[in-house]
């Protein structure tokens, strides 16, 4: 517990703390509640626990003697099973205090086995503590649960062996403890006692028969321990004495001289060598000792691996060897060591790269962090031979990540004193000189421009990425100081055509803006993809700065309404992307407003199609023209309807009405009004704003009325709306092909549409110009719901054909949808609709057989559906199941055979033996001479010429 200076404290906590037992007394006199809680939840009980004091715990208890009729009331007795806030009770307390008031406590009543947050009881306390006198007292408490033990964290043994209690260990296992018990973590004791260098208590456990080899949730045993943990020497002899297994291995294949090689135990590592331990054995990722040792920079452990005859030819991570390890982390001394054995130093790794690339670069092969730290590894290397211009599988020398790594340039004036080449170019055509430029490193640069002068003549690098633009891409100023002050082509181009000034202005770099500029740089440059210059890519990204710096350039005022290849000015690519500080700038310079891009798109055309609202409110105030349309005739006001912004229509329709003169009719190059693009999107908000407006309630436009619209994309509030508003007559209207807001209803098979069309009394027997009502348009279609509204209608004609002869029950069993067909049917009055033929000679039976309708065909054999029927191709129901005329040819020669005495049915068809005998002089024809031979089947998936039309693709189009 804490002082009770170090934060506020109830009154009799105070009191406890200063030990003057009177002073309690008054304090419990006058009502101070005994059970106060202080920051940490802790009553006074706790703190009397923790200092020990007998007495004041006894008043504190005594207190509570209260009449029996107040006893329910927490206040006024201390409770002595109260838990803080870490869930330990006054017994926790006295028990790690090692104080008298265990059996105070436990005579009061306190729970023995009360545990805290980590599952730890009184008995691990006093265990943790070394208190035997108090664990004794523990143990013979009659209501101890000595089988309960920790969850969470450890056992009572490994609380105790981590102090290395040796009198209280050997209590336990005397009494009733098991030896290898494990925690949660898979550890036994002897595990904790290895990890906490406790030999004592490892000499003690392995007396009493603990397994030495048992491993750990992670595969570690005890030996793993001992070898990784400071004081663990004595217990790895112990072990290794008592027959531990020196080379098992963990989870991760670690053995136990991996572990001495991770701490640098060159003592452990010879024990473990002499008992048998083997010297090259490889973890999960190939790394021997060596290299772990390698890598740490533990140089006396090398050398005694080295002495005992590891290999450090070995490969390991990444086919790395030893010595790469060591100097990519810098360790010299390794590297010397490595050295001195005879080590081949320009080996490469998997990915080729030498132990000075390794050197070099710093860091991970990942991340080039500074390199003047391994300074001495490089002249250690390169003192050995290493051939300093070796490339790894990139291309990349030494002296690349030197350049992109080094900040002081001390490696990289090493490296180019000792031969390196400044011009070495890697497999992207990259020099020293551009990774210098791209991490922005001036004095590496100057240093390499220096050695580095064929890189200025190269037409290679013409139209590539020079130095100059990874700097300005990157933003280095300095660096591009450094370029600059050579001979060199400002503006010239990459593989894109952009310039540095260009890839500056893109990133918003805005010291690189103002550095190009004062070297000359032009702002008029395009790229050749998009022929957008420096200004178009600073506003693209909203950064503002660099584009008031390159139009105050004087020479770049009229760079204002440039237009890309596109036709896009900075103002529209500024609304487009939302950066209001941008527009209004542009604004600032007289950008024009009213520019169209190619596509006739303005300003406002894109603030509404992007839905940028700040940007339209500043090109209103700046009188941009809400009437000027695009390439289709589309206004702002037509978009402001389609994308649903009610607000910035209502002011648009505003602006429009009060230009002198009268505004023209608001039509698009297709006739379609701002009002049959709220209802084609299903925006109820700007339906209603269009419907006040005069001269919006009337059918105007494109024939396919916004009702059209409304209905064929399933918008029934926008329908709902219209025809409140004008009446029930429009749903009688009809587009260029006679067909109504029912047909397009039916068509797309909204139920509620075709409902609410049908509550306005639409006329259901109405045709288009194929002959087809919105019940067979239904048909046709599939569309089950609105067929089943339709045929419940009182005006609904199911014997109505087409112009090719079709009733709706033809069209139901060409679409392949069952639950139409059996609507029909269930509907169905007239029997003689059943043989109803088409202008193809087809019966429902012909098209339900040939779409496989099996329901279907089942239901019109029991209506009596004539099975002899031939239509236009000769086929009968049956024959006109074959996908082909072969196939059906076939199958006529086999029902021939199987019924040879078939005689013609009574309507005069042929029966199978006459079309046999027909057969052979049909096939003999030679086109063009004779009679013509019947014709082949139609496609199954309609009756008639009408699906394949081009007018039939134009409707589904529409809808």
């Amino acid at each position: 517990l804490p002082s009770p200076l170090s934060s506020p404290q109830p009154p009799l906590i105070q009191a406890i703390f200063s030990g003057d037992p009177e002073e309690i007394r008054i304090l419990i006199y006058k009502s101070e509640d005994i059970n106060a809680l202080d920051a940490e939840k802790r009553t006074p009980l706790h703190a009397a626990a923790f200092l020990g004091d007998a007495e004041i715990t006894e008043l504190l208890i005594l207190s509570g003697n209260t009449p029996p009729h107040l006893h329910f009331l927490p206040s006024f007795w201390a409770r002595v099973n109260a838990k803080d806030n870490m869930w330990l009770t006054p017994l926790h307390r006295a028990v790690a205090s090692r104080s008298e008031m265990v059996n105070l406590l436990l005579a009061k009543g306190a729970n023995i086995n009360a545990f805290d947050k980590k599952d730890g009881r009184a008995l691990h306390w006093a265990a943790f503590m070394g208190e035997r006198r108090e664990l004794s007292r523990l143990l013979a408490h009659e209501g101890f649960l000595y089988f309960i033990q920790v969850d969470h964290c450890e056992s009572k043994t490994t609380h105790t062996h981590t102090h290395g209690c040796l009198s209280i260990l050997v209590l336990f296992v005397l009494l009733f403890t098991q030896i290898d018990e494990c925690n949660a973590f898979g550890n036994t004791a002897l595990h904790v006692a290895c990890f906490n260098g406790q030999d004592a208590v490892v000499s003690e456990l392995i007396d009493y028969g603990a397994n030495v080899g048992q491993a750990n949730n992670k595969g570690f045993t005890p030996l793993h321990f001992a070898a990784a943990s400071t004081h663990g020497a004595l217990c790895l002899e112990f072990l290794v004495n008592n027959g531990a297994d020196v080379n098992v291995q963990s989870r991760d294949g670690k053995s136990p001289l991996h572990m001495t090689a991770v701490h640098g135990r060159f003592t452990r590592s010879q024990t473990l060598i002499q008992n048998g331990g083997e010297i090259d054995s490889v973890d999960k990722d190939g790394n021997t000792p060596l290299h772990i040792a390698a890598r740490y920079g533990h140089e006396l452990l090398i050398n005694t691996l080295i002495t005992s005859g590891a290999d450090c030819t070995r490969r390991g991570v990444h086919d790395m060897f030893p010595l790469h390890l060591a100097a990519l982390n810098a360790h010299s001394d390794c590297c010397r060591k490595l050295l001195s054995s005879g080590f081949q130093i320009d080996t490469p790794d998997s990915m080729g790269r030498t132990c000075l690339h390794a050197a070099a670069a710093g860091g991970t092969p990942l991340h080039y962090a500074a390199a003047s730290r391994h300074y001495p590894c490089l002249e250690t290397l390169v003192a050995c031979g290493t051939a300093v211009n070796a490339t790894d599988q990139w291309g990349r020398s030494a002296l690349h990540y030197a350049a992109a790594s080094d900040l002081d340039r001390r490696c990289l004036e090493f490296l180019l004193q000792s031969g390196a080449a400044a011009s070495l170019k890697d497999k992207q055509g990259y020099s020293p000189v551009h990774y210098a430029a791209a991490y922005g490193h001036r004095h590496c640069l100057e240093l390499l421009l220096d050695k580095d002068d064929g890189h200025k003549d190269d037409p290679e690098s013409r139209n590539a990425r020079s130095p100059l633009h990874l700097a300005a891409y990157h933003g280095h100023a300095q660096a591009l100081e450094v370029l600059l002050q050579g001979e060199r082509e400002v503006d010239q181009g990459d593989e894109a055509g952009r310039t540095p000034l260009a890839l500056a202005a893109l990133r918003g770099h805005a010291d690189c803006v103002h550095t190009l500029l004062g070297q000359g740089a032009s702002p008029r440059s395009t790229d050749t993809q998009y022929g957008r210059n420096p200004v178009h890519l600073a506003v693209m990204n909203g950064h503002t700065t660099c584009v008031r710096l390159l139009l105050d350039d004087s020479d770049s005022a009229d760079l204002v309404d440039a237009a890309d290849a596109q036709g896009q000015t900075p103002l529209m690519l500024a609304v487009a992307g939302g950066h209001v500080d941008a527009v209004s700038l542009l604004l600032e310079r007289e950008a024009n407003v009213n520019l169209a891009s190619c596509h006739g798109l303005t300003a406002l055309h894109l603030g509404l199609l992007c839905g940028q609202e700040e940007c339209i409110q500043c090109l209103l105030e700046q009188e941009a023209s809400v009437l000027l349309g695009d390439s289709r005739g589309r206004t702002a006001i037509h978009l402001a309807a389609a994308r649903g912004h009610a607000s910035w229509l209502c002011e648009l329709l505003s602006i429009a009405c009060s230009e002198p003169p009268a505004p023209p009719p608001l039509r698009d190059h297709s006739g379609y009004t701002p009002l049959h693009w709220a209802c084609y999107y299903g925006h109820e908000g700007c339906v209603e704003v269009l419907l006040e407006q005069k001269g919006c309630r009337c059918i105007d436009g494109n024939p396919f009325t916004p009702l059209h619209c409304a209905v064929a994309n399933d918008h029934e509030p926008c329908a709902s709306l219209l025809l409140e508003a004008m009446g029930s007559d429009i749903a009688g209207c009809k587009d260029a092909k006679d067909r109504t807001p029912l047909h397009a209803a039916a068509f797309s098979g909204h139920v509620d549409c075709v409902q609410l069309l049908l509550s306005h009394d639409a006329a259901v027997d109405s045709v288009d110009q194929s002959g087809r009502d919105a019940l067979m348009m239904a048909a046709e279609k599939g569309r089950a719901g609105a067929l089943e509204v339709l045929l419940t209608s009182t005006s609904s004609n199911l014997s109505l054909t087409d112009k090719d002869g079709n009733t709706a029950l033809h069209l139901a069993c060409s679409n392949g949808k069952e639950d139409c067909v059996m609507l029909i049917l269930e509907k169905l009055s007239e029997t003689s609709l059943i043989n109803a033929t088409n202008t193809a000679l087809q019966t429902p039976l012909h098209l339900a057989a040939r779409s496989g309708l099996k329901k279907a065909v089942q239901e019109l054999l029991s209506r009596g559906a004539n099975v002899q029927t031939v239509d236009e191709n000769g086929l009968t129901p049956a024959l006109a199941c074959a996908p082909s005329r072969e196939v059906a040819d076939c199958l006529a020669l086999i029902l021939a055979t199987m019924m040879p005495f078939c005689s013609p049915c009574s309507s005069g068809a042929p029966s199978p033996g006459s079309l046999l005998r027909q057969l052979p002089h049909q096939g003999g024809k030679v086109p063009g001479t004779g009679p013509r031979g019947p014709r082949s089947p139609r496609n199954p998936s309609g009756p008639s010429s009408e699906g394949t039309t081009e007018n039939d693709s134009e409707d589904s189009e529409t809808f």
